[in-house]
Formats: structure tokens, C-alpha cells, sequence
């Protein structure tokens, strides 16, 4: 039986946008620089509630499709929102190039001018996040929730269109071990980002994931730095939070595995802006032709970025956030016609159009959890973004807030 082609646009006769599109990857693992688009993918995930096998055999046969016009090895690449359920941002692209990151060529030039906000505005403000991590935790209370993760927005209005290029320049340069992206997206936004958070690599029969969960805020003086690095590690609350995390993990890749590797203690991994508390997990399939991208899909979204259990904190979520994520915590990356890919979690990042930026950051609450504490973690989680853009914003103001 066929599928529906509903959320597959055929690109064979493209725009002059579509076949300019850049799209970008880079790890240390292997970077991907695409070029122009051959069809583009917006079939949701999961979009009858009834699993993701439609999508997938939606993405294999534009693969196909690909081939068949003479597309060697194609790929698919982009983004794939927080929900499931809301339309994809995938591509297949005319053309690609695979590079070693650090065979990249360092952009030089004149100091480009500083961009200028003409304004900012938090979603939601400061009050009523607190008052959200409040009611997450009450909520703890009378339910058998253990974690959510509640985000937030900032809105920056500038005085003239953004130029991404420099900003995307200083954003690698900032946070050069980061996972760095740039999606052109189809409404003529682009999204990008630096991810410090593997959500899944594929490479023959092995997997590999890097989730983090508890964070800290990097100082400016060495001393005080080391002394938060070793509060991170040795704090209760961050280790809980972090422990749920790596067992749903375990729970997801044990039965496509003959083998799951996983540390019994976190490490420690950095940001310029953060500490957080990191576990690396390796697994080997028992099926490998299982592809990056079906895994991903399995895994995500995870305690890190969404709650524990999963459907419960969905539901809190829904209930206390006043606004879509979109994007913002899906994932982003690419998988080949032969499934090798890489897929990170899409945290440190923006959505850019025009004279518009948003900016999201998020903190994993639990029952232990300080409200003024939560807020001050995503002040510094957006600090990533707002350093790339250079710019000195005015008072952020909250939006208006509605009782919910």
C-alpha cells in the first residue's frame, strides 16, 4: 500500500531559495555542509498517535526518490520538534560535503558592527516561572512525577535584519566542542545553535549517547569555578536528576542491544558558560540496520529535556508552559541512506528571521528544586546565545500573563 505523500514537497523544480539553501552540522565525529533542497520533509513524526512508521517509510522512500534523480548517497538533514506529533523540518538535499571540522577555514575579516535591540521580553517573566517551578513541585507532591522540565522564551527585536554569518561565527568560535548547526527552515527562518548534548550517533552496529543533566554556572574566577564543579558533582538533587535520566535511557536502547555500556558515575563536562553533570553510553545493536534516525526517534524526547516518567510530564508541561516549543529541546542532525547519523539535542540555540530573534533555555525540576535557583540556570544556559550575538539588551520585560 502506498503512503500519503501529505508532508512531502517535491523540490525537482526548485526556487532560487531552495536550491541556495545551506544547511549546516559539525562534531568532532564528522560535519556535513548540504547545499540546495531536492524535497523537503514535514510529515510529523507521529502525527496519528499511531507510532512512526509511516514517517520513516516517508523518509527511506525520499531517499529513494533522490537516487533515482542521481543524488549519490543522499542524506536527510534538519530539525524535528520537542512534540512529535507537530510537522518536521527535514530536507533531502541536492548536494553535500563531508569535512573534518577541524579542517574548517577560519573566517577572517573586518570586526562586524554590534547589533542593536530595540527590545526583548521574557515568555513567561520572572514571576510567573518561579510560580511554574512552584506548581511543578506541588504537583510532585500528589502524583508519581520525578522531574519536569520547564523553558522559557526571549524575544529580541533588533533595529535592522540580522547578519547570522557573524553570529554563527563567534557562536563555533565560543563553544568550539560543541555541536554546531545552522537549518535553513521553509517559512525563510533559520535555526541555529550550539548543542552540547549528543542525543544519538550511529555508525554500523554502534550507538553512542551523551546525555547531561545537572548543571552549574561557569565562573570567572578560576578558584570559585573548581569549587561549583565540585558542588555539581557532589550534589544530591543534580545526581538524582541526572539518574533518571540515564535509567530511561537504559530502558530505551536495552532491547535493540546485545550490549549497553554505561559508567556507573557521571563526569563532568563543560560549556564556556556551564558545568554539567555527563554520562557517555555505548551500546551495540543486535539489529544494525536499524537507522540513527529510527533510534532517535525511540529515545527522544528524554528526561533531560522533557520529565520523568515521560507522558506525565508531558502533561505537566503542557499544563504550565504558556507557549510552543516548536523546535526548541526536539533534536536536530542527519542520517544517510545506509543509517549512520547524528542526532543532538537542540538546547543553546535560536530561531532568526529577519529583524527577530527567540531564545530558549530550559531547567529540569525536581522535588528538591529552588524556584530562584531554576530561573538563574536558564539566565545562564541563554548567556551561550546572547554572547554569539554580541548585543546589550534593554530591560527584559515579561509578557502579559494569563491565568491558566
Amino acid at each position: 500500500m502506498n503512503i500519503s505523500l501529505q508532508g512531502i514537497e517535491d523540490f525537482s523544480r526548485a526556487t532560487p531559495e531552495a536550491a541556495q539553501a545551506q544547511f549546516l552540522f559539525t562534531s568532532a565525529h564528522r560535519s556535513i555542509k548540504a547545499v540546495g533542497v531536492a524535497e523537503r520533509i514535514s510529515l510529523p513524526v507521529n502525527g496519528d498517535g499511531k507510532g512512526d512508521s509511516q514517517f520513516h517509510q516517508a523518509v527511506a522512500e525520499a531517499l529513494g526518490r533522490a537516487r533515482a534523480k542521481g543524488i549519490a548517497k543522499p542524506i536527510v538533514i534538519g530539525a524535528i520538534p520537542f512534540d512529535l506529533s507537530q510537522p518536521t523540518c527535514l530536507a533531502v538535499p541536492e548536494s553535500y560535503e563531508v569535512f573534518l571540522r577541524a579542517a574548517a577555514p577560519e573566517k577572517a575579516g573586518a570586526v562586524p558592527l554590534k547589533p542593536v535591540a530595540a527590545s526583548s521580553r521574557s515568555l513567561p517573566g520572572e514571576a510567573r516561572f518561579k510560580q511554574s517551578v512552584q506548581q511543578a513541585i506541588a504537583n510532585f507532591q500528589l502524583s508519581d512525577i520525578r522531574k519536569a522540565v520547564l523553558s522559557r522564551i526571549l524575544e529580541v527585536e533588533l533595529t535592522g535584519d540580522v547578519d547570522i554569518d557573524p553570529i554563527f561565527d563567534r557562536l563555533t568560535a565560543q563553544n568550539p566542542s560543541g555541536y554546531h548547526f545552522r537549518i535553513p527552515l521553509a517559512d525563510g527562518s533559520e535555526l541555529i545553535g550550539a548543542s552540547p548534548e549528543l542525543l544519538l550517533r550511529k555508525q554500523g552496529d554502534s550507538v553512542y549517547s551523551n546525555p547531561l543533566a545537572g548543571s552549574a554556572r561557569r565562573q570567572s574566577d578560576p578558584e570559585r569555578d573548581r569549587q561549583v564543579s565540585e558542588s555539581l558533582m557532589q550534589s544530591d538533587k543534580d545526581a538524582y536528576e541526572h539518574r533518571l535520566v540515564i535509567e530511561d535511557i537504559r530502558k530505551v536502547l536495552t532491547p535493540f542491544c546485545v550490549e549497553v555500556d554505561i559508567p556507573e558515575k557521571p563526569s563532568l563536562m563543560s560549556t564556556q558558560a556551564m558545568w554539567h553533570l555527563s554520562t557517555p553510553i555505548e551500546g551495540i545493536l543486535s539489529n544494525p540496520e536499524l537507522t540513527s534516525l529510527q533510534l532517535a526517534c525511540q529515545l527522544h524526547p528524554t528526561p533531560a529535556v522533557c520529565g520523568y516518567p515521560t507522558p506525565m510530564a508531558r502533561k505537566l508541561i503542557n499544563l504550565v508552559e504558556p507557549f510552543e516549543r516548536g523546535l526548541f529541546t526536539g533534536m536536530v542532525g542527519w542520517c544517510d541512506g545506509e543509517g549512520n547519523g547524528e542526532w543532538v539535542v537542540t538546547i543553546r540555540c535560536g530561531l532568526i528571521h529577519k529583524n527577530r530573534i527567540h531564545l530558549f533555555a530550559g531547567a529540569g525540576i525536581v522535588e528538591d528544586s529552588c524556584p530562584e535557583s531554576e530561573w538563574a540556570e536558564t539566565q545562564a544556559k541563554l548567556q551561550t546565545m546572547l554572547n554569539a550575538l554580541g548585543v546589550e539588551l534593554p530591560s527584559v520585560q515579561p509578557v502579559a500573563e494569563v491565568a491558566q
